[in-house]
């Protein structure tokens, strides 16, 4: 098994290795689209599921609306128009037929133009809107709490796998509300949905903040963030909430009866995160060896290899092996007994390292003479010999262990790169040599956030929620400012 490039050689040429090498994803015949292979998409369903029983818990529950939006739909609300119309894939015919001048060939029949042109959904908004004006008409229909998982198309002209592809997995939460400040509490609630569950599930630390009006979502009044630090110092927004007050509301004419009889417009949310987590995921834990999952999200949690010579000795370590392995299931741990004898233990050892297993356990003929296994972390690269009797309850703690340890070394990595700077020079030095979160005053105009974006490739990534209120000067125009943003090169 070549080895991969590491992230201190190439860490954009690392990840791609690692992507395609771990069997998570891989490029299609389709420019730009990508195959999530079983084992990728068996870490997206553990992220899919933990998301949707939050989201249920908080009320919400699924639907599904069209792949395809009507341009007259899309263009209703101007401002998200604008904003994803140079990413939109079109459909403008319904119909093949065969070519006349090439025998096997197909061509579009001209005949069969559509009366309307159809967006294929970049996001929903539109679609959705359209469809709550029916459902919309008086405050006892409100709050409407749906989510919608899905795939969306944007066509993007640069990819990379899980980051940016022009198809992705989402889900994406579309919601009405009587009053403004319930939408707003929504949004919150939303991102603070979002933010327990990258650092609890994930073991991604992130910052909650809200984005510049240059960086907010076409289409809204305030768009929350969560912002997390890739181990190259390069931030990844892991997911948006946003309050779209009264646009597709007033664009879709959703009206209804309020509790006092007056006719108001509905208010509105809308919040997703997509298999981005994925690209998230792979480049804030994993490392030269390969991927590094945290317990919650490994497909396989626990491996047990056996190391034997021939039938006898296989036979005699299953038995201990299926044993400890059906203890462990028992406690709900996902654990693979790798009986295989096509491939020596030195191979599986290196495969499930490659692929992120967080515990690996050996037993060998001289294990079970001692009463004893060896149990490897992948976190750390850790081994330890611990006693048979009694180790399902030792995993099931080293698993919590895993977990946590995980979370403290990402986080220990984002809290030393989080820079304070006071001038555009000291910016400029920090963000070439360190990277990570710069720390800055901003004068809150469009102009020098765009000239700092053209001179760095910085952006803001969010102003952040708990920020404390400081006086300072912003970097470039030397004006007033009261608080700090955080900047950074991102994904």
């Amino acid at each position: 098994m070549a080895k991969l490039t590491t992230r201190a050689e190439d860490y954009s040429k690392w990840y791609n290795e690692l992507v395609v090498k771990a069997d998570l994803a891989e490029n299609s015949g389709v420019r730009g689209c990508m195959v999530i292979k079983p084992y990728g998409y068996a870490i997206w369903e553990k992220m899919r599921d933990e998301m949707d029983r939050k989201f249920k818990e908080t009320g919400h529950v699924n639907a599904y609306f069209p792949l395809f939006v009507p341009k007259s739909l899309f263009e209703a609300e101007e401002k998200n128009a604008e904003g994803f119309a140079k990413e939109c894939a079109v459909v403008t015919h319904y119909r093949l037929k065969n070519d006349p001048d090439n025998p096997g060939k197909l061509i579009v029949d001209p005949n069969a133009k559509l009366e309307e042109e159809l967006i294929v959904r970049p996001t929903s908004e539109a679609i959705i809107w359209s469809t709550y004006k029916n459902w919309i008409q008086s405050y006892r229909d409100l709050p409407i709490l749906i989510n919608q998982w899905a795939n969306v198309v944007r066509w993007e002209m640069r990819t990379r796998l899980f980051l940016r592809t022009a198809e992705f997995l989402w889900q994406e939460g579309h919601t009405a509300h009587a009053t403004r400040q319930e939408a707003i509490e929504e949004s919150e609630q939303m991102l603070d949905v979002y933010a327990d569950f990258a650092e609890n599930f994930m073991a991604i630390p992130v910052v909650r903040g809200i984005k510049t009006p240059s960086e907010r979502f076409a289409g809204a009044d305030e768009t929350y963030c969560i912002e997390a630090l890739m181990q190259d110092g390069k931030a990844l927004q892991a997911g948006t909430s946003h309050f779209l007050g009264q646009n597709f509301a007033k664009a879709f004419d959703v009206k209804f009866t309020n509790k006092e009889g007056k006719i108001e417009y509905a208010w509105a949310t809308s919040w997703g995160t997509s298999t981005r987590l994925m690209g998230a995921l792979i480049m804030t834990h994993s490392d030269d060896h390969g991927l590094v999952l945290p317990p919650s999200l490994a497909p396989i949690q626990v491996v047990i290899v056996p190391i034997f010579k021939g039938e006898e000795q296989l036979e005699q370590i299953s038995k201990v092996a299926l044993d400890i392995q059906a203890k462990l299931k028992a406690k709900g741990i996902s654990v693979k007994f790798d009986n295989d004898t096509q491939n020596k233990p030195g191979w599986k050892f290196a495969e499930y390292e490659l692929k992120g297993v967080p515990v690996r356990m050996a037993i060998g003929p001289k294990d079970l003479e001692n009463g004893t296994v060896e149990i490897a972390r992948r976190d750390n690269l850790t081994k330890e010999v611990q006693p048979i009797d009694n180790v399902d309850t030792y995993i099931e703690e080293l698993l919590k262990t895993i977990q946590q340890d995980v979370f403290n070394k990402a986080k220990t990595y984002r809290d030393t790169h989080v820079t304070k700077v006071d001038t555009y020079e000291e910016f400029k030095k920090v963000l070439e040599e360190k990277g990570g979160f710069i720390s800055a005053h901003w004068d809150g105009t469009d102009e020098e956030e765009e000239q700092i974006k053209n001179e760095t490739k910085a952006t803001i990534r969010c102003i952040p929620l708990d920020n404390e209120m400081e006086e300072g000067v912003s970097l470039i125009t030397g004006k007033p400012s009261k608080q700090r943003v955080l900047f950074a090169k991102a994904y």
